[in-house]
């Protein structure tokens, strides 16, 4: 979960040297899981973008059949000395996600949680989504959230150029809304059916869990 995929401009994957999970567990892990528990016949489940395994370890917990793919070597190794009945893989969200696990048959379920904000191309990742989950499936995204109130009060806070800082390499380079999200699921094959906003205070949430299910 913590482990963006890599964006088209990245020279080497993140690194990663411990199993912690990462700091947003905490506030997305009861709506992703709620997402899911509410899906009937959600078994076979796909974390893509799942850098050091934390959360799909969190899945398997559930009892889900989990796999998960991340691009970073690093957090593939950790994620399997610590997670070793989740069946993990090297492997980009822009790739064939059935490939890497030799796999024919789709998934019920794929999680991505806090990686598209870090994507070039969203919509070559989606389509990645589309062609690895069967019909009806369901997708369950989380990003940061940005709302016009949000905004606002990062505005009149003075912490625009703070939220939205340029000044490190790598980091979030698409700010998605719950509109903007839903525009680009519904143009690459998807149905939106579920939000939930993550963190703080109604509209300044942190994240935001969107869900939707692949079209026929």
């Amino acid at each position: 979960m913590v482990g963006p995929a890599q964006d088209d401009t990245a020279t080497t994957p993140l690194a990663y040297a411990h199993a912690r999970a990462a700091h947003t567990h905490d506030y997305l892990k009861d709506g992703v899981l709620a997402a899911l528990r509410g899906e009937h016949g959600v078994r076979d489940v796909l974390d893509a973008g799942c850098g050091n395994g934390a959360f799909a370890g969190v899945l398997r917990r559930e009892g889900f059949d989990v796999w998960a793919c991340d691009a970073s070597p690093s957090g593939v190794e950790v994620a399997r000395e610590h997670v070793p009945d989740v069946r993990f893989a090297v492997a980009s969200v822009y790739d064939d996600l059935l490939a890497p696990f030799g796999r024919t048959t789709p998934f019920d379920a794929i999680t991505s949680l806090e990686v598209i904000e870090h994507l070039y191309s969203p919509r070559a990742f989606l389509d990645r989504v589309h062609g690895a989950l069967r019909p009806g499936g369901l997708l369950v995204l989380s990003t940061p959230y940005h709302g016009y109130l949000k905004n606002l009060a990062l505005a009149l806070s003075n912490r625009l150029d703070a939220h939205f800082s340029v000044l490190w390499d790598g980091g979030h380079i698409k700010f998605w809304s719950r509109r903007t999200l839903s525009a680009v699921l519904e143009e690459r094959g998807f149905e939106p059916c579920g939000f939930r906003g993550a963190g703080r205070l109604p509209y300044l949430w942190k994240s935001m869990v969107l869900t939707a299910r692949r079209r026929p």
